[in-house]
This record gives structure tokens, C-alpha cells and sequence, in this order.
């Protein structure tokens, strides 16, 4: 029998299609919506601008506010309809499709002087743009957004992901220099660059740049997590929104889960609402593992470069600090410190190949087995391999000593870190793992061990993840971590008591980071 009450939301099912295009269902856009003053719903004299339209939902919710709070002042709804469409909302749409989704959720038409729209226009966009914009190629990059042009520059039949919003040096032209109050949105969040199998560029920080020029007096917009600590290209971004005290609420998503049903975002995702003209501490409110925690705050901790998602990671890192030891990130090399990169060719035997070198320009043969004295353990992704010494250019007088090395890729809802493991006397490795030993001193077997069993304490692996949220656990990530004595056996309740940390410092810890092997 079918439920004749059951009248679903068409953007709440346009919103769980794909992972491609990342669409906010209406409950999102509200909750986003409802940061605003809500006074501005209730002028005839509000400008919101969307200018990365993709369903339309964002200007579609503001029409349904504005028709409430300008009732009393317009009773008569045609006429009500046709001043907010025409005077307050506008949009950019990110492409040719989304335009029409756009159109079609706001005006009930996908073109806006159709016959079935809502309020007539001249144009057959109304007040929601789009238009088939190029990429400004330089130096093989685009000098807009960082696109590839081998990825990119494909002939005007192909969707350029050229989007109109940030491709311009002037983000006034599109409306005629008019000023926005509102300007609000979920933009794209990266630009595949050709590289290794989901390698990509991330571009959303370029929409809000690009809002800011506008000059609104509100900003609101969902954007990934990953640039509150880290992500590649953000560190200027990073610096710049962590210093604006404008920047007056920020809800942070550990699990994106909580806002995309489905839709799996390294790092997590947030949105912020930023208010012209404020100054002071931000309202941070974290959702994390079922608990909503509000704290007002500072985004910049004093004495750190980063933002710190929890307070009891603040708490902690601040005892940590004050002894003052020296840090880990000392000891940490990069991947490639024997010379390696990651590229692995095997013959069809599976008995021999090559793997590639650092500057990626030349390979070095290797077998899968020991074939000589000479030959030298190199550990790889998902295994070993085995090269012979002379052919290890790089700190190969390093190879006969104990290390540990950490795998570059972390597991951000799990171990943090992945799996380190020791890399015994007479053994290296590729860009697949960092490694970690004493710039000038050698570690002896039992010190390596003792370094291995501090990596996966739990208080090592929270404070590595106080610093990045992400897979991509680059050696910066280590910044926070102090060395300790390596010649002593080490645990978590030594660990607790030599910091001082108060039982519910230690229970956050428990409860937050998983137990590892």
C-alpha cells in the first residue's frame, strides 16, 4: 500500500545521488541559514548572493524565510514573490546542469521567463548565472584556480570545471558592482590534478578568498575540515582565517557523515559564519563521537600555528609544553631519505623489477628475495623488496642501524599513524614510510623498541592527531610529539602521570583514540 503522506523533498534525494557533486540537503542549508541574524529575513532591502549554486537549495530556503518575514510588510504574496526574487536573490551556478536545478528550485522553471515560472523575468536566467567559462592556462597551471591543463584543456564540448565565481579578477561584474549582505554557499572542493590514482587539488578556500572580496557584511559557508590543520596549498589560507576575529562561529564536523549522509571527506567538514565588524573569540562548537561540546575560544591557541579541535587537547598540549623537552619532529625524515620514491614495476614472475628513484627520472633493479651478500632489504608498500647497496646513493651509511620507520598515510578514524615498524641493520625503505632516528646518534635494539612502543601509546597517537586530521601524515604532524627516554620501557600511565593529567584529561584520551597492536 503506498503512504499517500510520504511527499519527499526532491533536494534531499538530489542530495544523496553521488559523491562526485557534493549537495546540501535542505536540513544542512538551514542550520547553515540559521547562523544569520535572522532579522535580515525581514527586510525588503537583504541581498544574499549563492555564488556556487548547485540544487538551488540555499536561495530556494532564503525565498521561503523572506516570503515569512516580509508578509506583514507586502500582504500581497505575487507581489511579495516578485520583489525578493527580482531585488534580494541571487545566485552563480557552478554548471550548465546545476543552473537549470538551481532555476528550477527557486523560480519552478529552469528557464526564468518561462511560461511556469513563479516571477517573470527578461532573461532566461533571471538573477541565477551561469556561463561556460575557460581556464587561463600558464606555466602548463591555471592562474585562476591551479587546474592542470593536461587534465583540463579538452575543447569546449567537455565541462571545464572553469567555475565563473573565482575565474574572474573581478568578482563585482556578474550583478553590476552591487553590494551583498549575505553571501552563503557550499562551493566545490577540489580539482582532480592528474596525479596518482584520486589525487586532487583542493580549491575551496579560493571561493571564500573571492567572498571576502566582495565585502559582505555576512559569510557562511561548508567547507572541508582538513584546512583547520593542515591540507596542501592551504598553509596561507590556514594563516589567514585563524587570525581574522571576524570569523565569529565555526561548527567543526569530525564525521562528515553528520552533515552528507553517505559522503566520506577526509578530515571531516565545517561551516563558519563570518560577521563584518566582529572582534574577539570565535563560538566553536565540535561534534565529535556523538557529543556536542561549545567553547568560546580564540581559533589560534597562544603558542601554537595550528587550530586545536578539542579543549582537552589544548589542556593536554599546554602541560606537555611546559618542560620545554625537545621534540620528535627532530628525528623525522622524510620518505625518500634512501632515495626511493614509491613506484614499484615487477617483471611477470613477480621475481624481479625495478623501483623507481627520488627525483622520479630513473629506476634501480630489484628482486623480490635476497640474491646476493650485497643486497640490501628496502621495505615497501605491502611488503620488501631487495637492491644491492652500491646502487643506494643516499644515506646508505645509515642503512646498518636501527630505525623505525612511520607509513606517510596515517588512518585518521583508527591507529592515526597507521603501522610503524623497526627497520632492523641492513634495511631501508621507500616514500612509503618516514623515517625516524637520531640526526647524529644511533639508536640501540632495545631503544628502537622502546621508540616503537611510545609511537603506539595512545597519548603519542593524540597528540599526532591534535595536529592533523587527514591520511597524509606529513613529518609536521610530529611537531607536538616530546622524545622521551628511549632506554627505559614506556606506556600510556607513565605517560599520564609524568604530564600531570587529570582523570579526565586521561578518560578524553581513552575514549577518543583506539588501542593499537
Amino acid at each position: 500500500m503506498v503512504n499517500s503522506n510520504y511527499n519527499p523533498d526532491v533536494l534531499n534525494c538530489i542530495a544523496n545521488l553521488s559523491n562526485d557533486e557534493v549537495f546540501t540537503p535542505p536540513e544542512l542549508a538551514n542550520r547553515v541559514l540559521d547562523l544569520l541574524p535572522q532579522d535580515l529575513f525581514k527586510s525588503p532591502d537583504t541581498k544574499f548572493l549563492d555564488p556556487f549554486s548547485k540544487s538551488g537549495v540555499f536561495l530556494r530556503e532564503i525565498v521561503k524565510r523572506l516570503d515569512r518575514g516580509l508578509e506583514s510588510q507586502m500582504p500581497d504574496r505575487q507581489l511579495r514573490i516578485d520583489h525578493i526574487l527580482h531585488n534580494q536573490v541571487f545566485g552563480i551556478a557552478i554548471t550548465e546542469l546545476t543552473s537549470y536545478l538551481s532555476r528550477r528550485s527557486v523560480y519552478c522553471s529552469k528557464h526564468a521567463n518561462g511560461k511556469y515560472s513563479v516571477s517573470r523575468f527578461n532573461t532566461e536566467s533571471g538573477n541565477i548565472l551561469y556561463a561556460n567559462r575557460s581556464h587561463t592556462w600558464e606555466n602548463g597551471k591555471c592562474k585562476y584556480c591551479g587546474a592542470s591543463q593536461a587534465v583540463y584543456d579538452r575543447g569546449s564540448e567537455a565541462e571545464q570545471y572553469a567555475y565563473m565565481f573565482i575565474h574572474t579578477d573581478n568578482p563585482k561584474q556578474f550583478f553590476g558592482n552591487m553590494k551583498f549582505d549575505v553571501i552563503v554557499g557550499n562551493p566545490p572542493y577540489q580539482l582532480s590534478d592528474g596525479g596518482n590514482g584520486a589525487s586532487a587539488t583542493p580549491i575551496y578556500h579560493l571561493f571564500v578568498q573571492q567572498a571576502k572580496k566582495l565585502k559582505p557584511r555576512f559569510l557562511s559557508m561548508i567547507i572541508p575540515a582538513r584546512w583547520l590543520s593542515g591540507g596542501r596549498g592551504l598553509d596561507a589560507f590556514r594563516g589567514s582565517m585563524l587570525h581574522d576575529d571576524q570569523l565569529c562561529v565555526l561548527h567543526d564536523f569530525e564525521n562528515a557523515d553528520e552533515c552528507f549522509a553517505g559522503v566520506e571527506i577526509k578530515g571531516g567538514v565545517c561551516y563558519f559564519l563570518w560577521a563584518q565588524g566582529h572582534h574577539g573569540d570565535c563560538d566553536v562548537i565540535t561534534h565529535a563521537a556523538n557529543k556536542v561540546v561549545h567553547s568560546k575560544r580564540p581559533l589560534l591557541e597562544a603558542g601554537f600555528d595550528t587550530f586545536i579541535r578539542h579543549n582537552e587537547q589544548v589542556s593536554v598540549l599546554n602541560k606537555v609544553k611546559k618542560l620545554h623537552e625537545p621534540l620528535l619532529s627532530e628525528w623525522i625524515n622524510a620518505g625518500r631519505f634512501f632515495g626511493f620514491h614509491t613506484k614499484i614495476e615487477w617483471d611477470n614472475n613477480h621475481a624481479s623489477g625495478s623501483i623507481q628513484t627520488a627525483d622520479g627520472q630513473s629506476f634501480i633493479p630489484m628482486t623480490s628475495k635476497k640474491s646476493d651478500p650485497t643486497s640490501v632489504k628496502v621495505y615497501i608498500h605491502g611488503g620488501e623488496c631487495w637492491v644491492n647497496k652500491a646502487n643506494i646513493e643516499r644515506n646508505s651509511d645509515r642503512i646498518d642501524e636501527y630505525k623505525v620507520i612511520l607509513p606517510r598515510s596515517g588512518n585518521p578514524g583508527s591507529t592515526i599513524i597507521g603501522k610503524p615498524k623497526i627497520s632492523e641493520p641492513g634495511s631501508c625503505n621507500s616514500n612509503t614510510y618516514c623515517v625516524v632516528l637520531p640526526p647524529k646518534n644511533k639508536l640501540s635494539e632495545i631503544e628502537a623498541n622502546n621508540l616503537l612502543c611510545y609511537m603506539k601509546t595512545k597519548f603519542f597517537r593524540f597528540l599526532v592527531a591534535a595536529k592533523t586530521t587527514t591520511q597524509s601524515t606529513s613529518t609536521n604532524a610530529y611537531e607536538f610529539i616530546p622524545l622521551q627516554d628511549f632506554s627505559k620501557e614506556i606506556n600510556d600511565n607513565a605517560l599520564y602521570k609524568k604530564y600531570g593529567l587529570t582523570q579526565d584529561e586521561i578518560s578524553f584520551i581513552e575514549d577518543l583514540i583506539s588501542p593499537m597492536e
